[in-house]
């Protein structure tokens, strides 16, 4: 994004001095490991369970009919809350991809011909875009088989041959899944993300993982490397993130699966590619 240069003149009663130019905005660094505070693009990911109830996690989440007049209301809090962040762009987990079919989708509904469904990439990603006039949304996912076979990330099967019945039953218990589920339907939902976003929140449901890895036998330790995967996943989606943005002027609002939120944070503040935001600081005023 250009930068318009102001110009400054000092009168005096006797001279005037010479038209100086103010120093331009910092320019990114060419390495994102080397961006000082002042070069770096602002990063805010909002974590939310899937409202559309589209059960592609491995626990199940039960969120209420979002489309619903009470939580139709919510939703506007949440959207109000972080157009106060002012972003300047929104990405969402639509495959990059399918941008084609993302930029459609968002014509439609700001055309008033495509009604917005219960998904969180509808119901917060548009609706702020066009709250916000912004011209597109951004898809950065990334989701397609990593190298090698299936069968190496098959943590089920490596679980089975390898006799880890009980920790596999132990990550997949309902109950843990019960556990989001009585969140997101006992508050508002501006408020249950505020709770969700929280670091401690986010390190929970990320400390999982170490026990995803130990799935499978040693000789292919199957869990381990669907972890390993997820990792690379995530490190894609960075990368698309950093592609967006380079300008220290930008403000990137990036709305995923919560289950993201703690690598996309990790990864932003390791790599010094952005300065970070939480969105509880913002939605916060929403939930009172």
């Amino acid at each position: 994004m250009s930068q318009r240069l102001l110009f400054a003149l000092a009168l005096s009663l006797l001279t005037t001095a010479p038209v100086v130019a103010q120093t331009p905005a910092p320019q990114a660094a060419p390495l994102v490991s080397e961006r000082r505070i002042d070069q770096r693009p602002a990063l805010m990911v909002l974590g939310t369970a899937h409202l559309a109830n589209n059960n592609r996690d491995v626990l199940r989440t039960d969120v209420d009919d979002v489309l619903s007049p009470g939580r139709q209301a919510e939703i506007e809090a949440v959207v109000e809350a972080l157009a106060r962040w002012r972003p300047t762009r929104i990405a969402v987990e639509i495959q990059a991809a399918d941008q084609t079919t993302l930029d459609r989708r968002y014509a439609d509904y700001r055309a008033g011909t495509y009604a917005l469904t219960a998904s969180e990439i509808d119901q917060i990603g548009l609706r702020l875009a066009a709250r916000l006039g912004h011209e597109r949304v951004y898809g950065v996912d990334w989701n397609e088989m990593p190298p090698g076979e299936e069968a190496d990330y098959n943590w089920i099967e490596g679980a089975e041959a390898a006799g880890e019945q009980a920790r596999m039953a132990a990550l997949r218990s309902p109950a843990r899944g019960q556990q989001l589920t009585e969140l997101v339907q006992s508050r508002p939902i501006p408020e249950w993300l505020a709770v969700m976003n929280t670091p401690d929140y986010l390190l929970g449901m990320h400390r999982v993982y170490y026990d995803f890895a130990l799935l499978g036998g040693p000789d292919v330790n199957q869990g381990a490397n669907w972890v390993g995967a997820w990792h690379g996943r995530n490190l894609k989606i960075f990368a698309n993130l950093v592609r967006l943005a380079d300008d220290p002027g930008e403000r990137v609002l990036v709305i995923y699966g919560a289950g993201h939120a703690f690598l996309l944070n990790r990864f932003a503040e390791e790599s010094c590619a952005f300065n970070l935001d939480r969105p509880g600081d913002w939605l916060a005023p929403a939930v009172r």
